[in-house]
């Protein structure tokens, strides 16, 4: 039955020329877009979001954060905001 649903492939790239592939449930795809939103633009949505949301876990939700892991969360949220036009704490409830 698995082989039956339908997949699409997503090519990553790297500014330093690495490269990756992943595939996904072509209908997560769709279920996951807003509005008349890409294919590659919903993908990019979801991660981002899932690096930011990542981050925020580690660094609140962790032990021992360094200073350098903050930043680079404060960074991940500051390119989160600036994609959706709001915080990651509007968008998912959750604020501390």
């Amino acid at each position: 039955m698995t082989d039956e649903v339908e997949t699409t492939t997503f090519s990553i790239s790297s500014e330093d020329g690495a490269t990756d592939d992943v595939t996904i449930p072509s209908g997560l795809v769709d279920l996951v877009a807003e509005g008349d939103q890409t294919d590659v633009e919903t993908v990019g949505d979801v991660m981002l979001l899932s690096f930011a949301s990542r981050a925020h876990h580690i660094v609140h939700h962790g032990e021992d954060a360094d200073p350098e892991l903050e930043a680079q969360e404060e960074r991940v949220m500051d390119l989160f905001e600036e994609r959706f036009g709001v915080t990651f704490g509007e968008a998912t409830g959750h604020q501390h």
